[in-house]
């Protein structure tokens, strides 16, 4: 008999991890805001525009405020292993979500291994987003004939994130 820790298809894995950059506003900072998600990711990020005006802040819509990169495999897990080491592994327990995501941020990119500050960029701090999966069941909402929610029993549970994150990447979970 198969119990559920024995099952390949409940095994989890990192779906994707964004790293985002806001700045606000077009122009010089955030270009040297994509330079610094190119420099630790390795990969050209996507600009990011507004989806709305907030005139308090200055943005009306359609215009380019971020910078943002998506990594897999194991672009995701190298990058993750720095993110970590930036965070000293430690996370939040708030930084998880119901569905099994986990959020955090990072201040500064010069806390990245390697890193040293360059005074033609400036400051600039990231959020994170690790975005996990299993290995069945996830092309369920997403498939063009009969496509379905996600069932509570392939979902993955506050708790299974952490247990994850503990094993995998050391990370210390602060409660």
């Amino acid at each position: 008999m198969m119990s559920k820790t024995d099952n390949p298809m409940r095994k989890i894995a990192i779906d994707k991890v964004v790293i985002n950059i806001g700045v606000g506003a077009a122009g010089e900072r955030l270009t040297k805001a994509t330079k610094v998600i190119e420099l630790l990711t390795g990969h050209k990020p996507v600009i990011t525009s507004a989806k709305k005006t907030i005139r308090d802040f200055n943005i009306r819509k359609g215009l380019n405020i971020g910078a943002k990169v998506t990594l897999r495999k194991d672009d995701a897990y190298k990058f993750l292993k720095e993110a970590f080491y930036a965070k000293d592994y430690k996370i939040p327990v708030y930084s998880f979500d119901k569905q099994g995501n986990a959020y955090f941020g990072i201040t500064d990119y010069t806390d990245f291994k390697g890193m040293k500050y360059d005074p033609d960029i400036g400051i600039f701090g990231m959020d994170i987003a690790i975005i996990l999966k299993r290995a069945g069941g996830y092309r369920l909402p997403r498939r063009r004939i009969a496509p379905k929610s996600i069932p509570r029993s392939i979902g993955i549970s506050k708790e299974e994130t952490i247990q994850f994150l503990e094993e995998n990447f050391n990370a210390q979970i602060v409660r």
